[in-house]
Protein backbone atom coordinates (compact mmCIF):
# COMPACT_ATOMS: atom_id res chain seq x y z
CA UNK A 1 0.00 0.00 0.00
CA UNK A 2 1.40 3.44 -1.56
CA UNK A 3 2.29 6.37 1.23
CA UNK A 4 -0.53 8.23 -0.31
CA UNK A 5 -2.94 5.54 0.23
CA UNK A 6 -2.60 5.26 3.66
CA UNK A 7 -2.89 9.84 4.16
CA UNK A 8 -6.25 9.56 2.35
CA UNK A 9 -7.36 6.85 4.99
CA UNK A 10 -6.21 8.46 7.50
CA UNK A 11 -7.22 11.95 6.96
CA UNK A 12 -10.99 10.56 6.65
CA UNK A 13 -10.39 8.65 10.23
CA UNK A 14 -9.31 11.84 11.59
CA UNK A 15 -11.88 13.62 10.15
CA UNK A 16 -14.77 11.45 12.30
CA UNK A 17 -12.70 10.52 15.17
CA UNK A 18 -12.76 14.71 15.74
CA UNK A 19 -16.78 14.61 14.70
CA UNK A 20 -17.13 12.06 17.21
CA UNK A 21 -14.95 13.87 20.10
CA UNK A 22 -16.83 17.17 18.93
CA UNK A 23 -20.02 15.70 19.34
CA UNK A 24 -19.35 14.38 22.84
CA UNK A 25 -19.32 17.77 24.15
CA UNK A 26 -22.85 18.18 23.31
CA UNK A 27 -23.94 15.44 25.66
CA UNK A 28 -24.94 16.99 28.72
CA UNK A 29 -28.04 14.33 29.68
CA UNK A 30 -29.42 10.62 28.55
CA UNK A 31 -31.93 12.39 26.43
CA UNK A 32 -29.08 14.39 24.89
CA UNK A 33 -27.56 11.18 24.07
CA UNK A 34 -30.17 9.09 22.74
CA UNK A 35 -32.27 11.38 20.93
CA UNK A 36 -30.05 14.27 20.24
CA UNK A 37 -32.13 16.78 22.79
CA UNK A 38 -34.93 16.65 19.81
CA UNK A 39 -33.18 19.31 18.34
CA UNK A 40 -31.91 18.10 15.07
CA UNK A 41 -33.01 19.31 11.70
CA UNK A 42 -33.55 17.53 8.54
CA UNK A 43 -29.72 17.22 7.20
CA UNK A 44 -28.68 15.85 10.49
CA UNK A 45 -32.13 13.67 10.71
CA UNK A 46 -30.89 12.09 7.22
CA UNK A 47 -26.89 12.04 8.33
CA UNK A 48 -28.58 9.73 11.54
CA UNK A 49 -30.52 7.23 8.90
CA UNK A 50 -28.23 7.34 6.52
CA UNK A 51 -25.09 6.88 8.92
CA UNK A 52 -26.48 3.01 9.86
CA UNK A 53 -28.82 2.69 7.22
CA UNK A 54 -26.21 2.81 4.14
CA UNK A 55 -23.78 0.60 5.71
CA UNK A 56 -21.26 -2.27 4.40
CA UNK A 57 -24.54 -3.94 2.81
CA UNK A 58 -25.34 -0.73 1.14
CA UNK A 59 -21.56 -1.13 -0.57
CA UNK A 60 -19.57 -3.56 -0.02
CA UNK A 61 -22.25 -6.08 0.19
CA UNK A 62 -24.04 -4.45 -2.97
CA UNK A 63 -20.63 -4.99 -4.70
CA UNK A 64 -20.65 -8.40 -3.53
CA UNK A 65 -24.20 -9.50 -4.91
CA UNK A 66 -23.85 -7.63 -8.09
CA UNK A 67 -20.33 -9.89 -9.15
CA UNK A 68 -22.60 -12.54 -9.27
CA UNK A 69 -26.03 -11.19 -9.59
CA UNK A 70 -26.11 -8.14 -11.29
CA UNK A 71 -29.35 -5.77 -10.93
CA UNK A 72 -30.83 -8.22 -8.34
CA UNK A 73 -28.28 -6.72 -5.98
CA UNK A 74 -29.93 -3.51 -6.13
CA UNK A 75 -32.93 -4.60 -3.66
CA UNK A 76 -30.82 -3.54 -0.70
CA UNK A 77 -30.79 0.01 -1.45
CA UNK A 78 -34.02 0.24 -3.43
CA UNK A 79 -35.68 -1.56 -0.40
CA UNK A 80 -33.89 0.92 2.00
CA UNK A 81 -35.03 4.26 0.13
CA UNK A 82 -38.75 3.30 -0.32
CA UNK A 83 -38.88 2.21 3.48
CA UNK A 84 -37.63 5.29 4.04
CA UNK A 85 -40.19 6.87 1.99
CA UNK A 86 -42.78 4.88 3.75
CA UNK A 87 -41.52 6.28 7.30
CA UNK A 88 -41.61 9.95 5.97
CA UNK A 89 -45.35 10.30 4.90
CA UNK A 90 -46.61 7.48 7.07
CA UNK A 91 -44.66 7.03 10.34
CA UNK A 92 -42.89 10.01 11.38
CA UNK A 93 -45.58 12.25 12.82
CA UNK A 94 -47.44 8.95 14.75
CA UNK A 95 -44.12 8.42 15.89
CA UNK A 96 -43.31 11.54 17.44
CA UNK A 97 -46.53 12.09 18.86
CA UNK A 98 -46.54 8.84 20.79
CA UNK A 99 -44.31 10.52 23.78
CA UNK A 100 -41.67 7.68 23.58
CA UNK A 101 -38.63 6.99 23.13
CA UNK A 102 -38.84 3.42 21.89
CA UNK A 103 -40.54 1.55 19.54
CA UNK A 104 -41.13 -1.03 21.92
CA UNK A 105 -42.44 1.45 24.43
CA UNK A 106 -45.58 2.19 21.96
CA UNK A 107 -46.36 -1.71 21.78
CA UNK A 108 -45.62 -2.37 25.75
CA UNK A 109 -48.26 0.98 26.26
CA UNK A 110 -51.18 -0.62 23.99
CA UNK A 111 -50.77 -4.06 24.62
CA UNK A 112 -48.85 -4.64 27.90
CA UNK A 113 -45.32 -5.02 29.59
CA UNK A 114 -44.58 -8.33 28.61
CA UNK A 115 -44.98 -7.66 24.78
CA UNK A 116 -42.45 -4.95 24.66
CA UNK A 117 -40.46 -7.40 26.79
CA UNK A 118 -40.77 -9.93 24.53
CA UNK A 119 -40.07 -7.54 21.75
CA UNK A 120 -37.31 -5.95 22.93
CA UNK A 121 -35.47 -9.09 23.37
CA UNK A 122 -36.28 -10.34 19.89
CA UNK A 123 -36.16 -7.43 17.85
CA UNK A 124 -32.26 -6.90 19.62
CA UNK A 125 -31.48 -10.44 18.27
CA UNK A 126 -32.28 -9.21 14.97
CA UNK A 127 -30.03 -5.64 14.90
CA UNK A 128 -27.54 -7.69 16.93
CA UNK A 129 -27.60 -9.97 13.33
CA UNK A 130 -27.32 -6.71 11.54
CA UNK A 131 -24.57 -5.49 13.61
CA UNK A 132 -22.69 -8.63 13.52
CA UNK A 133 -22.52 -8.13 9.53
CA UNK A 134 -21.21 -5.01 9.40
CA UNK A 135 -18.51 -6.15 12.17
CA UNK A 136 -17.70 -8.86 9.20
CA UNK A 137 -17.48 -6.21 6.85
CA UNK A 138 -15.32 -4.32 8.55
CA UNK A 139 -13.13 -7.12 9.10
CA UNK A 140 -13.13 -7.88 5.63
CA UNK A 141 -12.14 -4.86 4.88
CA UNK A 142 -9.15 -4.32 7.78
CA UNK A 143 -7.54 -7.23 6.41
CA UNK A 144 -7.74 -5.72 2.87
CA UNK A 145 -5.91 -2.37 3.63
CA UNK A 146 -3.41 -4.27 6.52
CA UNK A 147 -2.61 -7.86 4.79
CA UNK A 148 -0.41 -8.94 7.92
CA UNK A 149 -3.08 -8.08 10.46
CA UNK A 150 -4.38 -11.16 12.29
CA UNK A 151 -8.66 -11.81 12.62
CA UNK A 152 -8.33 -11.04 15.60
CA UNK A 153 -6.28 -7.67 15.98
CA UNK A 154 -8.38 -6.66 12.62
CA UNK A 155 -11.91 -7.35 15.01
CA UNK A 156 -10.42 -5.30 17.83
CA UNK A 157 -9.66 -2.43 15.96
CA UNK A 158 -13.23 -2.34 14.00
CA UNK A 159 -14.60 -2.23 17.40
CA UNK A 160 -12.38 0.30 18.76
CA UNK A 161 -13.75 2.70 15.92
CA UNK A 162 -16.97 1.94 16.45
CA UNK A 163 -17.16 2.53 20.01
CA UNK A 164 -15.21 5.87 19.16
CA UNK A 165 -17.44 6.92 16.46
CA UNK A 166 -20.69 6.57 18.57
CA UNK A 167 -20.29 6.08 22.25
CA UNK A 168 -18.79 9.54 22.85
CA UNK A 169 -21.72 11.54 21.01
CA UNK A 170 -24.10 8.90 20.77
CA UNK A 171 -27.33 10.58 18.28
CA UNK A 172 -25.12 13.11 18.23
CA UNK A 173 -22.33 11.81 16.74
CA UNK A 174 -24.19 9.33 14.35
CA UNK A 175 -26.09 12.09 13.13
CA UNK A 176 -22.79 14.88 12.64
CA UNK A 177 -20.85 11.70 10.95
CA UNK A 178 -23.78 10.41 9.23
CA UNK A 179 -23.78 13.67 7.46
CA UNK A 180 -20.07 13.40 6.65
CA UNK A 181 -19.92 10.20 5.30
CA UNK A 182 -22.83 10.78 3.44
CA UNK A 183 -20.91 13.60 1.14
CA UNK A 184 -17.96 10.90 1.13
CA UNK A 185 -20.35 8.15 0.01
CA UNK A 186 -21.93 9.92 -2.91
CA UNK A 187 -18.53 11.15 -3.95
CA UNK A 188 -17.31 7.33 -3.68
CA UNK A 189 -20.39 6.07 -5.80
CA UNK A 190 -20.46 8.65 -8.35
CA UNK A 191 -16.63 8.13 -8.77
CA UNK A 192 -16.69 4.66 -8.89
CA UNK A 193 -19.55 4.94 -11.71
CA UNK A 194 -17.86 7.13 -13.48
CA UNK A 195 -14.73 5.36 -13.41
CA UNK A 196 -16.29 1.63 -14.21
CA UNK A 197 -18.53 3.12 -17.47
CA UNK A 198 -15.63 4.82 -18.65
CA UNK A 199 -13.12 2.07 -18.37
CA UNK A 200 -14.97 -0.30 -20.32
CA UNK A 201 -16.42 2.06 -23.19
CA UNK A 202 -19.49 3.36 -21.29
CA UNK A 203 -22.27 0.23 -20.55
CA UNK A 204 -22.27 -1.11 -23.99
CA UNK A 205 -18.76 -1.35 -23.59
CA UNK A 206 -19.05 -3.07 -20.01
CA UNK A 207 -21.83 -5.50 -21.59
CA UNK A 208 -19.67 -6.17 -24.00
CA UNK A 209 -16.55 -7.37 -21.80
CA UNK A 210 -19.22 -9.47 -19.53
CA UNK A 211 -20.57 -11.52 -22.21
CA UNK A 212 -17.69 -12.17 -23.86
CA UNK A 213 -16.29 -13.48 -20.50
CA UNK A 214 -18.80 -16.30 -20.29
CA UNK A 215 -19.84 -17.08 -23.71
CA UNK A 216 -16.14 -17.28 -24.70
CA UNK A 217 -15.01 -19.57 -21.86
CA UNK A 218 -16.30 -22.42 -19.52
CA UNK A 219 -16.52 -19.38 -16.40
CA UNK A 220 -20.66 -20.29 -16.97
CA UNK A 221 -20.59 -24.06 -16.50
CA UNK A 222 -19.24 -22.77 -12.88
CA UNK A 223 -21.92 -20.14 -11.88
CA UNK A 224 -23.87 -20.97 -8.61
CA UNK A 225 -27.51 -21.63 -10.36
CA UNK A 226 -30.55 -19.40 -9.55
CA UNK A 227 -34.49 -18.84 -10.65
CA UNK A 228 -33.92 -21.98 -12.92
CA UNK A 229 -30.59 -21.33 -14.60
CA UNK A 230 -28.06 -23.68 -13.28
CA UNK A 231 -24.97 -22.20 -15.99
CA UNK A 232 -24.33 -19.41 -18.49
CA UNK A 233 -23.68 -19.97 -22.08
CA UNK A 234 -25.25 -17.98 -24.67
CA UNK A 235 -25.80 -13.94 -24.19
CA UNK A 236 -29.70 -14.25 -22.93
CA UNK A 237 -28.42 -16.09 -19.99
CA UNK A 238 -25.48 -14.02 -19.04
CA UNK A 239 -28.51 -10.96 -19.45
CA UNK A 240 -31.25 -12.94 -17.64
CA UNK A 241 -28.50 -13.26 -14.54
CA UNK A 242 -27.25 -9.79 -15.02
CA UNK A 243 -29.49 -7.36 -15.90
CA UNK A 244 -32.74 -9.10 -14.35
CA UNK A 245 -33.89 -7.13 -11.20
CA UNK A 246 -35.03 -10.59 -10.01
CA UNK A 247 -32.49 -12.59 -11.07
CA UNK A 248 -32.50 -15.12 -7.94
CA UNK A 249 -35.92 -15.67 -8.15
CA UNK A 250 -39.39 -12.73 -7.86
CA UNK A 251 -40.11 -14.37 -4.23
CA UNK A 252 -36.26 -14.14 -3.08
CA UNK A 253 -35.64 -11.17 -4.32
CA UNK A 254 -39.03 -9.27 -3.79
CA UNK A 255 -38.64 -10.58 -0.64
CA UNK A 256 -35.72 -9.18 0.02
CA UNK A 257 -36.78 -5.66 -0.98
CA UNK A 258 -39.58 -5.94 1.31
CA UNK A 259 -37.49 -7.14 4.57
CA UNK A 260 -35.93 -3.89 4.22
CA UNK A 261 -38.96 -1.47 3.67
CA UNK A 262 -40.75 -3.58 7.09
CA UNK A 263 -37.31 -3.31 8.67
CA UNK A 264 -36.89 0.36 8.00
CA UNK A 265 -39.84 1.27 9.77
CA UNK A 266 -39.40 -1.56 12.84
CA UNK A 267 -35.81 -0.62 14.12
CA UNK A 268 -35.10 1.55 16.67
CA UNK A 269 -31.74 3.30 15.01
CA UNK A 270 -34.25 4.89 12.43
CA UNK A 271 -36.66 6.09 14.66
CA UNK A 272 -34.31 7.01 16.77
CA UNK A 273 -33.46 9.85 13.93
CA UNK A 274 -37.08 10.49 13.77
CA UNK A 275 -37.02 11.20 17.91
CA UNK A 276 -34.53 13.22 17.34
CA UNK A 277 -36.12 16.05 15.07
CA UNK A 278 -36.43 19.65 16.46
CA UNK A 279 -40.02 19.13 14.39
CA UNK A 280 -42.24 16.75 12.84
CA UNK A 281 -41.83 18.87 9.51
CA UNK A 282 -37.80 18.32 10.25
CA UNK A 283 -38.05 14.67 10.42
CA UNK A 284 -40.58 13.87 7.38
CA UNK A 285 -37.85 16.38 5.06
CA UNK A 286 -35.21 14.12 6.77
CA UNK A 287 -36.76 10.63 5.72
CA UNK A 288 -37.73 12.10 2.61
CA UNK A 289 -34.26 13.14 1.72
CA UNK A 290 -32.85 9.75 2.91
CA UNK A 291 -35.44 7.54 0.57
CA UNK A 292 -33.74 10.31 -2.37
CA UNK A 293 -30.46 9.47 -1.93
CA UNK A 294 -30.04 6.04 -1.04
CA UNK A 295 -30.91 3.92 -3.81
CA UNK A 296 -28.38 6.03 -6.59
CA UNK A 297 -25.72 4.86 -3.85
CA UNK A 298 -26.70 1.25 -4.64
CA UNK A 299 -25.96 1.64 -8.39
CA UNK A 300 -23.00 3.42 -8.15
CA UNK A 301 -21.93 -0.44 -6.18
CA UNK A 302 -23.47 -2.29 -8.85
CA UNK A 303 -21.48 -1.43 -11.47
CA UNK A 304 -18.34 -1.38 -9.52
CA UNK A 305 -19.83 -5.36 -9.08
CA UNK A 306 -20.54 -5.78 -12.82
CA UNK A 307 -17.25 -4.09 -13.50
CA UNK A 308 -14.52 -6.47 -11.14
CA UNK A 309 -16.88 -9.44 -12.30
CA UNK A 310 -15.77 -9.07 -16.18
CA UNK A 311 -11.95 -8.31 -14.92
CA UNK A 312 -11.44 -10.59 -11.77
CA UNK A 313 -12.04 -14.49 -10.84
CA UNK A 314 -12.54 -15.84 -7.97
CA UNK A 315 -10.14 -18.70 -6.42
CA UNK A 316 -13.37 -21.22 -6.09
CA UNK A 317 -13.71 -20.56 -9.91
CA UNK A 318 -10.15 -21.30 -10.64
CA UNK A 319 -10.61 -24.55 -8.62
CA UNK A 320 -13.27 -25.82 -10.49
CA UNK A 321 -12.27 -24.83 -13.86
CA UNK A 322 -9.20 -27.11 -13.41
CA UNK A 323 -10.94 -29.74 -11.71
CA UNK A 324 -12.79 -29.89 -14.90
CA UNK A 325 -9.89 -29.81 -17.38
CA UNK A 326 -10.89 -26.59 -18.85
CA UNK A 327 -8.82 -23.57 -19.31
CA UNK A 328 -8.67 -20.98 -16.85
CA UNK A 329 -8.99 -16.97 -18.07
CA UNK A 330 -5.83 -14.77 -17.60
CA UNK A 331 -7.50 -12.85 -15.14
CA UNK A 332 -6.40 -11.52 -11.53
CA UNK A 333 -8.06 -13.80 -8.65
CA UNK A 334 -10.08 -12.72 -5.54
CA UNK A 335 -10.11 -14.71 -2.65
CA UNK A 336 -13.59 -14.20 -2.03
CA UNK A 337 -16.45 -11.54 -3.06
CA UNK A 338 -16.31 -9.48 -0.18
CA UNK A 339 -13.06 -7.82 -1.60
CA UNK A 340 -14.58 -6.65 -4.64
CA UNK A 341 -15.05 -3.52 -3.78
CA UNK A 342 -11.77 -2.45 -1.58
CA UNK A 343 -9.87 -4.17 -4.22
CA UNK A 344 -11.55 -2.04 -7.51
CA UNK A 345 -10.19 0.74 -5.16
CA UNK A 346 -6.78 -0.48 -4.36
CA UNK A 347 -6.15 -1.26 -8.17
CA UNK A 348 -8.50 0.87 -9.98
CA UNK A 349 -7.89 4.29 -8.34
CA UNK A 350 -5.08 6.89 -7.84
CA UNK A 351 -3.71 6.13 -4.36
CA UNK A 352 -4.41 9.48 -2.77
CA UNK A 353 -7.92 9.03 -4.14
CA UNK A 354 -8.54 5.62 -2.90
CA UNK A 355 -7.01 6.25 0.34
CA UNK A 356 -9.99 8.47 0.71
CA UNK A 357 -12.38 6.02 -0.76
CA UNK A 358 -11.27 3.15 1.59
CA UNK A 359 -11.90 5.40 4.40
CA UNK A 360 -15.24 6.31 3.56
CA UNK A 361 -15.91 2.48 3.03
CA UNK A 362 -14.18 1.88 6.45
CA UNK A 363 -16.41 4.72 8.29
CA UNK A 364 -19.65 3.59 6.10
CA UNK A 365 -19.40 0.51 7.87
CA UNK A 366 -18.10 1.71 11.48
CA UNK A 367 -20.89 3.70 10.97
CA UNK A 368 -23.47 1.36 10.31
CA UNK A 369 -22.03 -0.43 13.66
CA UNK A 370 -22.16 2.23 15.36
CA UNK A 371 -25.54 3.48 14.91
CA UNK A 372 -27.21 -0.12 14.79
CA UNK A 373 -25.82 -0.84 18.16
CA UNK A 374 -26.85 2.81 19.52
CA UNK A 375 -30.31 1.67 18.79
CA UNK A 376 -30.01 -1.99 20.39
CA UNK A 377 -28.37 -0.56 23.37
CA UNK A 378 -31.29 1.93 23.50
CA UNK A 379 -33.87 -0.67 23.89
CA UNK A 380 -31.98 -2.80 26.23
CA UNK A 381 -31.57 -0.08 29.01
CA UNK A 382 -34.83 1.87 28.25
CA UNK A 383 -37.70 -1.73 27.66
CA UNK A 384 -34.87 -4.38 29.92
CA UNK A 385 -32.81 -3.25 32.42
CA UNK A 386 -34.70 -0.53 33.65
CA UNK A 387 -38.17 -2.64 34.06
CA UNK A 388 -35.44 -4.99 35.82
CA UNK A 389 -33.62 -1.82 38.36
CA UNK A 390 -34.61 1.29 39.01
CA UNK A 391 -31.02 1.87 40.07
CA UNK A 392 -30.50 3.11 36.32
CA UNK A 393 -33.12 5.57 36.50
CA UNK A 394 -31.05 8.69 37.26
CA UNK A 395 -30.11 10.36 33.91
CA UNK A 396 -26.00 9.82 34.80
CA UNK A 397 -26.72 5.89 35.54
CA UNK A 398 -28.43 5.88 32.33
CA UNK A 399 -25.97 7.19 30.18
CA UNK A 400 -23.29 4.67 31.64
CA UNK A 401 -25.61 1.95 30.87
CA UNK A 402 -26.33 2.99 27.43
CA UNK A 403 -22.49 3.19 26.71
CA UNK A 404 -21.79 0.36 28.18
CA UNK A 405 -24.22 -1.42 26.53
CA UNK A 406 -23.00 -0.43 23.59
CA UNK A 407 -19.42 -1.59 24.38
CA UNK A 408 -20.50 -5.05 24.97
CA UNK A 409 -22.53 -5.57 22.16
CA UNK A 410 -19.73 -4.41 19.70
CA UNK A 411 -17.65 -6.64 21.76
CA UNK A 412 -19.37 -9.90 21.73
CA UNK A 413 -19.89 -9.19 18.03
CA UNK A 414 -16.55 -8.99 17.32
CA UNK A 415 -15.95 -12.18 19.42
CA UNK A 416 -18.56 -14.00 17.11
CA UNK A 417 -16.94 -12.44 13.84
CA UNK A 418 -13.44 -14.12 14.52
CA UNK A 419 -15.48 -17.56 13.66
CA UNK A 420 -17.65 -16.04 11.02
CA UNK A 421 -15.35 -13.54 8.65
CA UNK A 422 -16.77 -15.61 5.41
CA UNK A 423 -20.05 -14.84 5.75
CA UNK A 424 -22.07 -13.04 3.34
CA UNK A 425 -22.74 -9.99 4.44
CA UNK A 426 -26.20 -9.01 2.60
CA UNK A 427 -27.45 -12.44 3.72
CA UNK A 428 -27.23 -11.26 7.47
CA UNK A 429 -28.62 -7.97 6.65
CA UNK A 430 -31.61 -9.52 4.88
CA UNK A 431 -32.60 -12.24 7.68
CA UNK A 432 -31.73 -9.01 10.23
CA UNK A 433 -34.08 -6.70 8.84
CA UNK A 434 -36.67 -9.66 8.04
CA UNK A 435 -36.75 -10.83 11.55
CA UNK A 436 -37.26 -7.25 13.15
CA UNK A 437 -40.13 -7.06 10.79
CA UNK A 438 -41.78 -9.52 11.33
CA UNK A 439 -42.06 -8.96 15.90
CA UNK A 440 -42.06 -5.23 15.02
CA UNK A 441 -44.20 -3.90 12.12
CA UNK A 442 -47.66 -4.64 12.23
CA UNK A 443 -47.35 -4.81 16.30
CA UNK A 444 -46.71 -1.30 16.00
CA UNK A 445 -48.76 -0.42 13.26
CA UNK A 446 -51.73 -1.67 14.93
CA UNK A 447 -50.31 0.31 17.79
CA UNK A 448 -50.27 3.48 15.92
CA UNK A 449 -53.28 3.28 13.58
CA UNK A 450 -55.67 0.68 15.35
CA UNK A 451 -55.26 1.70 19.32
CA UNK A 452 -57.90 -0.15 21.49
CA UNK A 453 -58.75 -2.55 18.53
CA UNK A 454 -56.82 -5.53 19.14
CA UNK A 455 -56.62 -8.50 21.99
CA UNK A 456 -53.40 -8.52 23.47
CA UNK A 457 -53.65 -12.15 23.43
CA UNK A 458 -52.77 -11.64 19.06
CA UNK A 459 -50.10 -9.52 19.02
CA UNK A 460 -48.44 -11.59 21.82
CA UNK A 461 -48.97 -14.70 19.37
CA UNK A 462 -47.45 -13.16 16.51
CA UNK A 463 -44.10 -11.23 17.83
CA UNK A 464 -43.34 -15.11 19.15
CA UNK A 465 -44.45 -17.42 16.30
CA UNK A 466 -43.74 -14.99 13.51
CA UNK A 467 -39.71 -14.51 13.21
CA UNK A 468 -39.61 -18.42 14.69
CA UNK A 469 -41.85 -19.00 11.41
CA UNK A 470 -39.42 -17.01 9.59
CA UNK A 471 -36.21 -19.24 10.80
CA UNK A 472 -38.54 -22.79 10.21
CA UNK A 473 -39.38 -21.46 6.68
CA UNK A 474 -35.30 -20.63 6.25
CA UNK A 475 -34.00 -23.71 7.22
CA UNK A 476 -36.38 -25.82 5.28
CA UNK A 477 -35.76 -23.86 2.13
CA UNK A 478 -38.92 -23.17 0.97
CA UNK A 479 -39.46 -21.94 -2.92
CA UNK A 480 -40.64 -18.31 -1.64
CA UNK A 481 -38.66 -16.00 0.85
CA UNK A 482 -39.75 -16.94 4.62
CA UNK A 483 -40.65 -13.29 5.00
CA UNK A 484 -43.71 -13.73 3.55
CA UNK A 485 -44.36 -17.27 5.71
CA UNK A 486 -43.29 -14.91 8.65
CA UNK A 487 -46.16 -12.03 7.92
CA UNK A 488 -48.93 -14.22 6.93
CA UNK A 489 -48.46 -15.64 10.37
CA UNK A 490 -48.28 -12.20 12.28
CA UNK A 491 -51.37 -10.78 10.16
CA UNK A 492 -53.13 -13.82 10.98
CA UNK A 493 -52.54 -13.81 14.77
CA UNK A 494 -53.09 -9.84 14.78
CA UNK A 495 -56.63 -10.47 12.81
CA UNK A 496 -57.71 -12.89 14.98
CA UNK A 497 -56.92 -10.45 17.93
CA UNK A 498 -59.09 -7.97 16.40
CA UNK A 499 -62.00 -10.08 16.28
CA UNK A 500 -61.82 -11.49 19.97
CA UNK A 501 -61.57 -7.90 21.00
CA UNK A 502 -64.62 -7.05 18.90
CA UNK A 503 -66.66 -10.32 20.60
CA UNK A 504 -65.71 -9.05 23.99
CA UNK A 505 -66.85 -5.33 22.98
CA UNK A 506 -69.55 -6.38 21.50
Amino acid sequence: MSYWVIVGILTVLALIVGVGLYSGRKVRSARDFLSGGGKAGPLLVCGAILGSLVSSQATIGTAQLAFHYGLAAWWFTLGSGIGCLFLAVGYAARLRRSNCITELQIIAGEYGALAGSLGSILCSIGIFISVLAQVVACVGLVSVLFPRISTVGAAALSIVLMCVYVIFGGAWGAGMGGVIKLLLLCFTSLLGLVYALAACGGPSGLWSQLTALFTATALGAVQPSANGLSALHTAGDVSLRFLNLVARGPAKDIGSGLSLLLGVLSTQTYAQAIWSAKADRAAKQGALLSACLIPPIGIGGICIGLFMRSHYLLAAEVSALEASGAIVPDLPVLAGTIQVFPTFVLDHLPPLVAGIVLGTLLITVVGGGAGLSLGMATILVKDILKRISHRFDAPERELIAVRGAIAVILLTAGCITIFASGSTINDLGFLSMGLRGSVVFLPLTCALWLPGRIDRQGILASMVLSPLTILAAKAAALPIDSLFVGLAVSALFCLAGFFRRQRHMA
